[in-house]
């Protein structure tokens, strides 16, 4: 399977997934010491000053010095290694969600694959895989709320989990944001389940993990910003004309994806190229 879509797919749509998750990254840069707090094992450096003389003799003062460069370092090193913990939990979950729909599509396979059904329903997948990549970009772009509908398939899992990631609070240890972020992944998201329709028809649990991981790089760039410049990406992300122009590539993906499967390179257009954009090819396996 061509996973370049998929980290493209994350990459634009972590537009959304920073309304939906950059509150948390961000509260994860605001769990550590407060600005201008000298880390605890900071150990401040004392200089002698000559000031002058005074009858022959020598007045001295010691000035400390708080090495300000260093406790801004020592900070932002500490909020980078909870952003990191966090994502890397995100992204487990994700890659195990992906392995247990691949799992269950590769059953359904064999069974297809035994009636002798198995090369249409690949062709079938593979359209919807696109199908679905064309109502996301619509979604991104705000033109379709069906997307959100989606949402609430979860809310039964979120609502048990919900209460375990509140006992996480304050994150204030990389392993507390790691077993967060392993949480936060199940939080209901119409761009997750998505990208899982997509890991569902990958045919595999290891490239449903696959799908699922390369989907969840996509969106670690923006929510790694977001956790560390606060809340000045999330407005950034949230104006119409950056979440329309996200919107409008992912929805071409999906149309180059329904032109592939549809076996229009009649028309001039090589399939080369193209599939270099396609979630797989059309009669990919």
């Amino acid at each position: 399977m061509n996973l370049l879509p998929i980290f493209l797919v994350g990459l634009m749509g972590s537009v959304h997934c920073i309304g939906m998750c950059g509150g948390i990254v961000g509260a994860l840069s605001s769990a550590g010491p407060a600005p201008g707090a000298r880390p605890r094992n900071a150990v401040p450096v004392m200089s002698v000053a000559s000031l002058g003389r005074q009858g022959g003799s020598r007045l001295q003062r010691i000035i400390p010095i708080h090495i300000e460069n260093s406790a801004r370092a020592h900070a932002f090193a500490q909020d980078l290694g909870r952003v990191l913990c966090y994502n890397a939990g995100r992204l487990s979950s994700y890659a195990l969600a992906g392995a247990l729909a691949g799992g269950v599509a590769a059953g359904l396979l064999r069974g297809a694959d035994v009636l002798g059904w198995l090369a249409p329903a690949q062709r079938v997948a593979y359209a919807m895989t696109n199908i679905v990549l064309v109502l996301l970009g619509l979604y991104l772009m705000q033109w379709w709320n069906g997307m959100a509908r989606m949402e609430t398939w979860g809310s039964g899992l979120w609502a048990m989990l919900r209460p375990l990631a509140g006992r996480l609070v304050p994150v204030d240890t990389p392993a507390r944001a790691w077993l967060l972020g392993s949480l936060w992944g199940w939080l209901p998201c119409g761009m997750v389940y998505s990208a899982l329709l997509t890991a569902l028809m990958s045919g595999t649990a290891g490239t449903g993990a696959l799908t699922m991981l390369a989907f969840g790089a996509g969106t670690l760039p923006v929510l790694l910003a977001a956790g560390l410049s606060g809340a000045r990406l999330r407005q950034l992300a949230a104006r119409p004309l950056v979440r329309r122009t996200a919107g409008l590539v992912v929805l071409a993906f999906g149309l180059l994806g329904l032109l592939r499967a549809a076996e229009l390179g009649g028309l001039g257009i090589a399939h080369g190229w193209i599939d270099v954009f396609c979630v797989s090819p059309a009669h990919g396996g």
